[in-house]
């Protein structure tokens, strides 16, 4: 059994918005009021980067249109003593998804670590 740290992407609904930065605000807001309301405080919630597709350099990922944005979260989650990678992310998914139902979750990376590193 091992532990890992299981990132997932969120793509989170935003309504009435004119500026990037407040959706990004109120999306990592509701995200965290969500997960803390089913005890999950332990998530780790942040605005997602997207690569730029002329220079390659990262920008939060959100977009606006008709005051309404689409911002894609990254969530981040410790499981323990999983079987495998597999394992960690179908326990991410279901922890996860429990608490922020009717989002899209798909999960981008999954590492081992050590007890040490907690």
């Amino acid at each position: 059994m091992s532990n890992y740290l299981v990132a997932m992407e969120a793509a989170w609904l935003v309504r009435d918005v004119e500026d990037i930065d407040d959706a990004i605000g109120v999306a990592v807001s509701e995200a965290g009021k969500r997960l803390n309301q089913k005890d999950k405080e332990y998530v780790e919630v942040e605005v997602g980067a997207t690569p730029c597709p002329a220079c390659g350099e990262p920008f939060d990922s959100a977009f606006i249109a008709a005051n309404t944005a689409l911002v894609g979260l990254l969530l981040e989650i410790k499981i323990f003593n999983a079987d495998g990678e597999k394992h960690a992310s179908r326990i991410a998914k279901s922890e996860v998804g429990g608490a922020l139902r009717d989002v899209p979750l798909d999960v981008i990376d999954v590492r081992e670590f050590d007890d040490e590193e907690q």
